[in-house]
C-alpha cells in the first residue's frame, strides 16, 4: 500500500507544480501583452495616428476579460472612408439588437419639416404668415431616413459649383422657364448652369456688384457680412464671396421652385426664411449691409414693419441697398405693369419710413438706391421729439429672435457719450476683426464672458481643427467639403480656424445656450442663426457636407429625444458627408448605438489631449444610397 501511495502521490505533485508554473507563465504573458498594448497605444498617438478612444479601456478589457466590445485601435485600420464615390452600394443591414431605421418614401426627398407645404396651408395667408416656420408636433415626426433622389451625385467642388450643379440633385425645371429671359439658370444636358444673372442685373451679378462698389466701397474691409432678402438662387451672395463678403441669403420655401436649394447646391450660404410676423433669426447689429433686388417685399406697408426689422439687424453705419420697384420707376413703370401714380406713391411712402428710422439716403444712381443707418441714436432721439412715429422700443431684448414677433418700434442702439462714437463699439476692418476681441465682449455686456476667454478659445480651436485634419485627411483637401454647419458654435472658433480653407460655416447658437453669443459671431465677421435642435432646421435635405456637433446631444438630453436630433442631422447631411461629435464618452456610446442603425459608419477616437480625457470624438460617414436603392 505504501508503494502504491508513493506511485500515486508522485505524479499528483508533479502535475500540481506544473500547473502552478503554467499559471505564473500565463499571468506573466498577459501582463506583458498588457504593457505592449499600452506602449503601442502611446507610440501610435505620438505619431499622430488616431488611436481608439477606448485604447486605455482596451488594455483593461484584455487583462480582465470584460465582455465590452472595443472599437479598432486606429483609423488606419478602420472601415471609415471620407472620400466621395457617388455610386457606393447600399450598406447592408446587420441583424442584431440595433434599431434600424427604414428609408422614407421618395416623396419626402425634399422634405422641410417646419416649412411643409401641406401644413402651411392651415395658417393665415395674410403677410405670408403661412410661409413662416410651423413645425410638426412630436407625434407627426418622421421616424425614417430621408432618401436622396435617384441619380444623386456629390456636388461640383468650389468654385466650379458656383456656376453649375447636377440636374439629378435638384430635378426642377420651373425656374429655367419662369426666369429664362433673366439669365438666372438654364439646363445644359445633365447639369444646371448659373450664368450669374438676375432680374435687376441683366449684365450679371459681378457687373451689378461693381455698380454698388462705385457707390459704397466693398473692398476696404469695412463691409464683411451681408443680408440678401428674397435672394433667388443667391447669385448676389455667390459673387460677393470673391470680395471677402459673406452673405446670409434667404427666401421663402417655393416662392420660386427650389431657389434656396439651388443656392445651397452651388455652395453658397442660404436658408429658408421670410419676412412675415416673426423677427428674423439673427441678433441686433449683425449685418454690415442688407440688400433687396426686386424681392417684392412691401417695405412701405404695415407701418414700415419690415424695414424696421432690417434696421434692427443692421449694424450702426450699415447700408440698405434697394433695386427694383419703386426705384427708377420713371424708366421701368411700363415693364413693371404698374401706373406712374402707384409707383410714385410707393416711393414717397418708402422714403418716409426710411426718414422716420433716421436713415440717410446717400446715393440713388441708375437702378440702385442706398441708405445708411446712423452710427448712434443721439441725433435721432432729438428728431423723435418732432417725428414721433415710430417710437423707440421700451425695455426689450434686441437680440431675442426665436419666434419673437416683430414690432413697429425702433430698436435703440447702445448709449454713447458723444455724437462721434459708434454705438456698441467700433469694429475692426476685415480680416483683423476675425481675431480681435469683439466689442460685445470688451464692453462686458456678456455676463461671465471675458476677453481672455475669447483669446484662449481662438487658440484652442486652432489646435482642435488641426487635430481634426489629422483624423480626416479630406478636411484639409480643397474641394472635398464646402458647406459646413457648427451646431453649437459658441464664439465661432471652429469657423474661425477654417477661415483660410475654401469652405463656409453656418454657426448655430442653440436657443437654450446659457450665453447668447450669436452677436459675437457676427462681430467677428462670421454668419449664423439661432436654432432649437428639438425642431428641424430651416433648410433642405442634403444641405451640408460636414456637421460639427460639440456637446449638442448632452445639451439637449432632458429636452427632446436623441433619436430625433440624429434623424434631423441625417436629413440635412449629404450622402458621404461627415459628422464630428465631441462629447463625454458615455454620451458618444449612446449616440453610436442609435447611429449604427442609420446607415452611418462611425468610430470613437481619442481627444486631442490623449486617451485619459473622458471627452472623446465620434467620427461618422453617412453612406451613399438613394431612393432607387431602397
Amino acid at each position: 500500500m505504501a508503494g502504491v501511495t508513493v506511485l500515486y502521490t508522485g505524479p499528483y505533485k508533479f502535475h500540481k507544480n506544473q500547473h502552478k508554473r503554467r499559471n505564473i507563465l500565463s499571468l506573466a504573458l498577459v501582463a506583458l501583452l498588457c504593457l505592449a498594448s499600452y506602449f503601442l497605444g502611446i507610440w501610435q498617438h505620438s505619431r499622430g495616428v488616431a488611436s481608439s478612444s477606448f485604447s486605455t479601456i482596451f488594455t483593461a478589457v484584455t487583462c480582465k476579460q470584460s465582455p465590452i466590445t472595443t472599437s479598432p485601435s486606429s483609423l488606419a485600420a478602420s472601415s471609415l472612408d471620407f472620400t466621395a464615390h457617388h455610386t457606393a452600394d447600399e450598406s447592408p443591414v446587420v441583424a442584431g439588437s440595433t434599431k434600424h431605421f427604414r428609408p422614407c418614401d421618395v416623396k419626402y426627398s425634399e422634405y422641410t419639416p417646419c416649412e411643409d407645404r401641406d401644413r402651411s396651408l392651415k395658417f393665415p395667408r395674410d403677410r405670408l404668415i403661412y410661409r413662416e416656420r410651423h413645425c410638426p408636433a412630436k407625434k407627426e415626426l418622421l421616424k425614417c431616413l430621408i432618401p436622396a433622389p435617384p441619380g444623386y451625385r456629390n456636388p461640383f467642388p468650389w468654385p466650379a459649383s458656383r456656376g453649375m450643379a447636377w440636374f439629378a440633385n435638384v430635378p426642377h425645371k420651373e425656374l429655367t422657364v419662369e426666369k429664362a429671359v433673366q439669365n438666372w439658370i438654364r439646363v445644359d444636358g445633365d447639369k444646371f448652369r448659373f450664368p450669374g444673372g438676375g432680374t435687376m442685373f441683366p449684365d450679371g451679378a459681378d457687373a451689378y456688384i461693381d455698380d454698388i462698389d462705385r457707390l459704397v466701397s466693398l473692398r476696404d474691409g469695412s463691409i464683411r457680412t451681408a443680408l440678401d432678402t428674397g435672394c433667388g438662387v443667391a447669385s448676389w451672395g455667390a459673387y460677393l464671396l470673391s470680395r471677402n463678403i459673406t452673405t446670409m441669403s434667404f427666401a421663402p420655401r417655393d416662392s420660386h421652385e427650389a431657389q434656396v436649394q439651388f443656392a445651397l447646391e452651388r455652395g453658397v450660404p442660404a436658408m429658408i426664411g421670410v419676412l412675415a410676423s416673426n423677427r428674423l433669426p439673427y441678433p441686433s447689429r449683425a449685418f454690415d449691409m442688407a440688400h433687396c433686388s426686386r424681392c417684392l417685399i412691401p417695405w412701405h406697408l404695415y407701418d414700415g414693419l419690415f424695414l424696421i426689422e432690417v434696421d434692427r439687424v443692421l449694424r450702426p453705419g450699415g447700408y440698405w441697398i434697394l433695386s427694383g420697384p419703386p426705384i427708377h420707376w420713371k424708366r421701368h413703370w411700363k415693364g413693371w405693369e404698374r401706373t406712374k401714380e402707384d409707383l410714385n406713391a410707393e416711393q414717397t411712402a418708402l422714403e418716409k419710413v426710411a426718414t422716420s428710422l433716421c436713415w440717410k439716403k446717400i446715393k440713388e444712381q441708375g437702378d440702385i438706391a442706398i441708405w445708411q443707418k446712423p452710427f448712434n441714436h443721439m441725433d435721432c432721439k432729438v428728431m423723435k421729439k418732432q417725428i414721433q412715429s415710430p417710437n423707440f422700443c421700451a425695455a426689450q431684448n434686441p437680440d431675442a429672435a426665436w419666434y419673437n414677433k416683430m414690432g413697429t418700434c425702433i430698436t435703440p442702439l447702445p448709449e454713447v457719450s458723444s455724437k462721434s462714437q459708434v454705438a456698441g463699439g467700433q469694429l475692426k476692418k476685415w480680416p483683423e476683426r476675425l481675431t480681435a476681441v469683439p466689442p460685445r465682449m470688451s464692453s462686458g455686456s456678456l455676463k461671465g464672458v471675458t476677453a481672455d476667454m475669447f483669446l484662449k478659445d481662438t487658440e484652442l480651436w486652432k489646435k482642435r481643427v488641426g487635430y481634426y485634419k489629422t483624423l480626416i485627411n479630406q478636411l484639409g483637401q480643397k474641394g472635398r467639403y464646402r458647406n459646413l454647419l457648427d451646431m453649437n458654435a459658441q464664439f465661432g472658433g471652429f469657423a474661425a480656424a477654417l477661415i483660410d480653407d475654401p469652405v463656409w460655416v453656418m454657426n448655430m447658437v442653440p436657443t437654450i445656450a446659457k450665453v447668447n453669443t450669436l452677436g459675437v459671431i457676427y462681430e467677428r465677421g462670421l454668419i449664423g442663426s439661432y436654432q432649437d435642435w428639438c425642431e428641424a432646421m430651416s433648410t433642405y435635405p442634403r444641405t451640408y457636407d460636414l456637421l460639427h456637433a460639440d456637446s449638442i446631444l448632452k445639451l439637449y438630453k432632458d429636452r427632446c429625444d436623441m433619436e430625433d436630433i440624429l434623424l434631423e442631422m441625417d436629413r440635412i447631411l449629404r450622402p458621404e458627408g461627415t459628422v464630428i461629435f465631441r462629447d463625454d464618452v458615455d454620451t458618444l456610446v449612446k449616440i453610436k448605438s442609435i447611429s449604427d442603425g442609420m446607415r452611418w459608419d462611425s468610430q470613437i477616437v481619442d481627444h486631442e489631449d490623449g486617451p485619459l480625457k473622458r471627452e472623446k470624438l465620434l467620427l461618422v460617414v453617412k453612406t451613399y444610397w438613394t431612393a432607387q436603392d431602397q
